[in-house]
């Protein structure tokens, strides 16, 4: 995609501040509910003594570390990076890009909480795609690097939780 398109998803943000506060508003609410959610979701496990408490560590854990991994050899430049336009999300981070790692990270701690308690990973899930779509007005990533992440939360997800059978 070129960068027409990008400009055309950021301007009516640029063009107004009110806007713009409540995509960064976006944001911010979702990873920050995100990152409250899955302690929580991890306190409960532990309180239960459920036997998923470790997959459920352990899976999101060694996926986000894979997926740091993979894109510090990767190290592709961001939007703002390649056209030289400021972000609307203030950030400073060179290259890194993909695939997006606040996507990866809803998706896969979606996963987790679906296979806990599917009502509310079906909710994350669906945030997942508000967040994906902030990262990409704000000029932060590209639509590539939020789709990457997405499938990669996801299929790292189903593996982890769903086709590798729980041990005992």
């Amino acid at each position: 995609m070129r960068r027409e398109f990008y400009d055309r998803l950021a301007r009516p943000f640029e063009q107004d501040e009110k806007k713009k506060r409540r995509l960064l508003l976006v944001n911010n609410v979702i990873t920050k509910a995100l990152y409250i959610a899955y302690p929580v979701l991890l306190a409960v496990l532990a309180v239960q003594r459920d036997p998923r408490l470790l997959r459920t560590v352990l899976v999101p854990f060694l996926s986000f570390a894979g997926v740091t991994l993979f894109r510090r050899l990767c190290n592709v430049r961001r939007p703002y990076e390649v056209w030289k336009t400021p972000p609307l999300i203030p950030k400073e981070t060179k290259g890194k890009s993909f695939p997006s790692r606040h996507v990866f990270s809803i998706y896969i701690i979606a996963m987790a909480v679906f296979w806990v308690y599917p009502p509310a990973g079906a909710v994350i899930l669906a945030a997942g795609v508000f967040l994906a779509a902030v990262r990409v007005i704000a000029r932060v990533h590209f639509v590539r690097d939020v789709a990457a992440g997405a499938a990669i939360g996801v299929g790292l997800g189903w593996i982890g939780f769903f086709l590798i059978p729980l041990a005992g």
